[in-house]
């Protein structure tokens, strides 16, 4: 009988980017919109601020994004480096290193250095990066993944927010907005749950939460500062 695992870890790159990415263009444009209405802009001017806030949104998650993780990048790539140099230097040294790791671990000290030596034979540089520096090829940074992934699922998240805005003007439109993007939240969090094999209602519920928060203290703030169009 085989036994067959499905592990999500591999993931963690891409569905964190696009978790951010979709659940900050809900938040951050639903929250604009419902601020500007509660400041009694005409229905042009809630428009604009939402198309604005997408555009500015999505290039800002790109960037940030690209940038964030190629400082992660650099640093694993340093890393990598300086053990490179290491494994020149004094091989033993580096040999008698990942041996005591095992050591550590539960191996008698003849297993230990047994197995360090068997996989320095077979990839050096690989067992001390995923050993002794803890990186792994599934949880390398990629930065042009991270930002594409960022910007495309903001635009996405954007988008539904604005679409309901542009269709249900006037009085119905604050609270169509809320409670279309709260849903639109609930569902984000229950797919990224089932994706990265949590609990779907708690991701549900942590997103949507965070989101009503944003989308409440907006239109606070929109309503004491605003001005009659």
């Amino acid at each position: 009988m085989s036994h067959h695992e499905i592990h999500r870890s591999h993931r963690v790159g891409w569905l964190r980017a696009a978790v951010l990415g979709a659940n900050d263009g809900i938040v951050s444009t639903a929250s604009l919109i419902i601020g500007v209405a509660a400041a009694s802009a005409v229905h042009e001017s809630i428009l604009l601020a939402g198309v604005a806030g997408l555009v500015a949104g999505a290039m800002s998650m790109a960037a940030g994004e690209y940038v964030s993780v190629s400082s992660q990048s650099d640093t694993e790539n340093a890393d990598l480096a300086m053990e490179k140099r290491s494994l020149e230097d004094d091989f033993d040294f580096e040999k008698d290193e990942l041996a005591q790791i095992y050591v550590t671990r539960g191996l008698d000290s003849a297993l230990a250095m047994q197995v360090a030596e068997k996989l320095m034979a077979h990839d050096a540089l690989g067992a001390h990066a995923r050993d002794e520096i803890g990186l792994s090829e599934s949880g390398a940074a990629q930065p042009v993944q991270a930002a594409l992934f960022s910007a495309a699922t903001f635009t996405l998240g954007a988008a539904l927010p604005l679409l309901v805005a542009w269709v249900i003007p006037g009085a119905q439109l604050i609270p169509s907005v809320a409670v279309s993007s709260l849903l639109f939240l609930a569902l984000l969090g229950a797919l990224a749950a089932r994706a990265g094999g949590a609990a779907i209602s708690v991701g549900a519920i942590r997103v949507t939460f965070w989101g009503a928060l944003a989308m409440a203290l907006t239109a606070a703030v929109g309503r004491v500062f605003g001005v009659v169009a």
